[in-house]
């Protein structure tokens, strides 16, 4: 499915496209010092990397609860999971984690290092997991599973 412009001729928009316009027009603006989390050599990110950081108090208790683990960057404050692009879509991750698009650290002064890597050659961590498992840890109610108001 897609959006023909009247101005631009044949030109066709998915629906994708229209997702990542309105990401771009409300994320906050990047910091001269924030670094790319790389992806391992030998692997491949098919389906574009963001990243899901949290304190590191709560990586030892998620690590356990997931089917896979992708790749995982930590230091003393945070742990860094890859997830493939758009992983936030539809999902509201939970307080105090923080979701990064494009896999960018934030005033980081240099990468952290590479606290996991998978066997195989996707670098990602499987999205609803992490997430069920975060709410888990920080006692929070899933999206989905909340009351709706009127």
């Amino acid at each position: 499915m897609g959006v023909r412009g009247s101005s631009t001729g044949d030109r066709v928009v998915t629906m994708d496209t229209l997702v990542r316009v309105k990401r771009g027009l409300h994320s906050p603006p990047r910091p001269g010092n924030s670094l790319h989390l790389p992806i391992p050599d030998g692997m491949a990110a098919p389906l574009g990397c963001d990243a899901v950081a949290v304190p590191a108090r709560f990586g030892p208790q998620i690590l356990p609860r997931l089917p896979r683990v992708g790749c995982v960057y930590a230091d003393t404050g945070h742990w860094w999971w890859l997830v493939p692009a758009d992983s936030d879509y539809a999902l509201e991750w939970p307080a105090p984690a923080h979701y990064s698009t494009g896999a960018v650290v934030l005033g980081a002064p240099r990468i952290p290092p590479l606290l996991h890597r998978p066997h195989d050659t996707l670098p990602y961590t499987p999205p609803i997991p992490l997430y069920l498992a975060l709410c888990q840890v920080t006692g929070t109610i899933p999206a989905w599973s909340r009351p709706i108001s009127a």
